[in-house]
């Protein structure tokens, strides 16, 4: 496995490459590394894409530094990716809090090196309600969350997975593949899934949103209990008006597992357009 080291703080992040051709960088969501996108690895590399996954900071192979939580740096980190590996027309694919650092490194590093963007049930534009943003969820439900994920954070994970994948909706989803998701988000520093969770809910990003220029998709499931629709990828097209969002009724937060055929076809789409 290739790793390279940052240029903010000298931390050292772990990166997979697989195929040949037009570069797609999958970005993975809140507590997650690169495995969570076995399901379009193999069909992307299979469609001749060369793709790129990153670990971040504090999950999966990375280093653990005790800073860096903040969507600054994980966007800069990103950045060090793209230009370790000197990539040009790249597609940025991202699920969850992923999303937040696709948009943030565009407005931060610019769009030059980027052809389009795909995200999966983004944390974007802002998921904390405020007097300016009313339709965000309240400060005292990120609390009680907090609070329940560091008193017992296998249990935390534990009682969402059922939702997680929608699994009273798409019932298919195999005891297996939950307790291997759980065991991923499980497998991230402790110090990394607070910080982040803390940093992804107060971070705005409606100017990053209404400043992309480049192809938009947005892929959400109606019945996301993570990161609800109305208050993510709904408000988000009102910003970017040309983002194209597509919406699963019987899809939840996992949907890159659970709708992985329709999310692969929608994104390949996406490209060849």
């Amino acid at each position: 496995m290739p790793y390279f080291q940052t240029t903010t703080d000298g931390t050292t992040l772990a990166y997979e490459e697989y195929g040949t051709g037009a570069p797609i960088v999958f970005v993975a969501g809140w507590s997650l590394y690169a495995d969570m996108w076995e399901y379009q690895l193999h069909y992307f590399v299979e469609q001749g894409y060369r793709c790129i996954l990153l670990d971040r900071r504090g999950h999966g192979r990375s280093d653990r530094p005790a800073t860096g939580y903040d969507v600054n740096t994980r966007a800069d980190d990103l950045a060090a990716l793209i230009e370790h590996l000197d990539l040009r027309d790249v597609t940025l694919v991202a699920h969850s809090a992923g999303g937040g650092e696709v948009v943030r490194y565009l407005s931060r590093h610019g769009q030059e090196r980027v052809s389009r963007i795909a995200l999966l049930a983004p944390a974007i534009p802002f998921l904390c309600q405020t007097d300016d943003n009313p339709v965000g969820a309240p400060k005292a439900a990120l609390e009680a969350s907090m609070a329940q994920l560091r008193a017992d954070r296998p249990q935390w994970f534990a009682a969402r997975a059922q939702a997680y994948f929608a699994t009273h909706l798409r019932p298919g989803t195999s005891p297996a593949i939950i307790d291997m998701e759980i065991q991923r988000c499980l497998s991230a520093s402790p110090y990394a899934t607070l910080a982040v969770q803390r940093d992804l809910f107060n971070s705005d990003h409606r100017p990053d949103v209404a400043a992309v220029t480049v192809p938009f998709l947005l892929l959400h499931g109606l019945a996301d209990q993570s990161i609800p629709i109305d208050i993510s990828s709904r408000q988000a097209v009102r910003l970017a008006p040309h983002a194209v969002l597509k919406e699963y009724r019987d899809a939840g937060h996992g949907l890159y597992i659970t709708h992985a055929a329709e999310v692969n076809a929608e994104i390949l789409e996406f490209l060849k357009n």
